[in-house]
């Protein structure tokens, strides 16, 4: 049995409107906000690295949670941006945090890591103790602000974020979660060279039924139904997208969170970047169940719930 303990997140202070985006890629203010829901996000400062904002969002998480780095069994880095594809930035992490003999893993998927972190620290939690999951991104050297990239480049920000994962407390209990996986469609969404690369209209038509099923087979084998959940924690992807998938589950879409206007598309770290945005906002104890939801790079999808204590 695994709990939820904690989320902590970090975020550059640089803030990157609409309006600085739609002169450099030819686009029009209405139009990047009414495809993707999108205000502004945060770009990284040129010292910032992944690993320096992982870093932040676990010291964030571990101080809400009040333990130490000490007190840690494993810590999970999902990371599609990383400035080295290996050793990824946990290494670099668990150092900056340290540590010399935690194991630090790296989960090399953008966009849907930390739903895997989640779901792999749940299972682990109860044979190394606590697990702090981190997502960490910097999406901005990653898209080309260009015309030619425009559809790519108006989404993304840069931002960490944390959870941790506790075999004996937390604020809610992680009961059920599944992964799935579809390698034929892999390149509609990839980092090579360096750059990402995505067919928006096919990534959108895919996480728009796949996330949906996840969510369903889940609360299907659970007996509960879409309006048991108290909240649905997404991945930001696009605004357009939780729509859709609120509609899907038949839901109104206000049960879904969202801070995509103010940060974009983090990747990875959006998820927890919400989910403690979220968490922080709460003054009462949680009443109901949550989901976690994400679709990413692989193609990787699934679904993740948590009830009270």
């Amino acid at each position: 049995m695994s709990y939820l303990r904690a989320f902590g997140s970090a975020l550059p202070t640089r803030r990157v409107g609409n309006a600085e985006i739609a002169a450099q890629v030819g686009a029009t203010l209405e139009w990047i906000l009414e495809v993707s829901g999108i205000e502004e996000r945060r770009y990284a400062a040129v010292e910032d690295s992944v690993a320096s904002l992982g870093v932040r969002a676990a010291q964030d998480c571990l101080q809400k949670a009040g333990v130490t780095a000490s007190d840690l069994g494993m810590i999970l880095v999902a990371s599609g941006s990383s400035e080295r594809f290996c050793p990824g930035p946990a290494s670099q992490i668990a150092t900056a945090l340290g540590l010399a003999s935690t194991p630090a893993l790296d989960i090399p998927v953008a966009s849907a890591g930390s739903l895997i972190g989640l779901h792999l620290a749940a299972k682990l939690a109860t044979s190394v103790g606590r697990v702090l999951v981190i997502g960490a991104e910097i999406m901005s050297r990653r898209i080309a602000l260009t015309p030619e990239g425009k559809n790519s480049a108006i989404l993304f920000g840069d931002g960490a974020g944390a959870a941790l994962i506790d075999a004996e407390t937390g604020f809610a209990r992680i009961q059920d979660s599944c992964l799935f996986t579809d390698g034929a469609s892999a390149e509609i969404l990839s980092v090579k060279d360096g750059h990402f690369q995505m067919d928006g209209s096919s990534v959108i038509m895919q996480a728009s039924r796949k996330m949906p099923r996840a969510i369903n087979e889940l609360l299907a084998r659970n007996q509960l139904s879409a309006d048991a959940i108290q909240v649905f924690l997404l991945h930001q992807a696009n605004l357009n997208l939780i729509t859709r998938v609120a509609a899907a589950v038949k839901v109104p879409r206000e049960r879904f969170f969202t801070n995509i206007a103010r940060y974009g598309n983090t990747s990875s770290a959006s998820l927890l970047i919400a989910a403690d945005e979220w968490r922080s906002a709460q003054s009462a104890p949680l009443t109901g169940p949550l989901v976690f939801s994400a679709f990413g790079a692989g193609l990787n999808w699934g679904a993740l719930l948590a009830v009270p204590q």
